[in-house]
């Protein structure tokens, strides 16, 4: 699983559909498939983006192991505003929301989450459990 912010932004774009359809969900490409790691600023120069991104860089095989890609709603274009109001986050803040694959918000910070909080929370997930005991 590539972290390309391009890469992922253009596979959101495929799964979703035409931006700002009514009753899209800018998510639902993911469900039941991948948790996803949602990642919200104002604009590309936020710090903590940089500082989530640098973490997540470091964090691949985990995050591939538990099905976790990242998507980013950066700035004030037509897709990051969707994705934005589906999760109820500002525009103009950093913001990081873990998704689960069932589609709803599991965790939501203000601040850049560490990579072993990501994955302690999602492990102590029932479905997690259940992966990892067919594994």
């Amino acid at each position: 699983m590539g972290w390309r912010r391009a890469a992922l932004t253009v596979g959101l774009l495929a799964m979703a559909g035409p931006a700002g359809a009514v009753g899209s969900d800018p998510l639902a490409g993911y469900r039941w498939k991948s948790r996803v790691l949602v990642l919200a600023a104002g604009d590309t120069g936020d710090f903590r983006l940089a500082a989530q991104r640098q973490a997540l860089a470091s964090a691949r095989a985990g995050a591939s192991e538990r099905d976790l890609v990242t998507v980013e709603a950066v700035g004030q274009g037509a897709d990051a505003v969707a994705l934005r109001r589906r999760l109820g986050l500002p525009g103009d803040a950093f913001r990081a929301v873990l998704v689960g694959k069932d589609g709803g918000a599991k965790l939501t910070s203000e601040e850049p989450i560490p990579p072993q909080r990501l994955f302690s929370t999602i492990d102590a997930m029932p479905m997690r459990r259940d992966e990892a005991r067919r594994r």
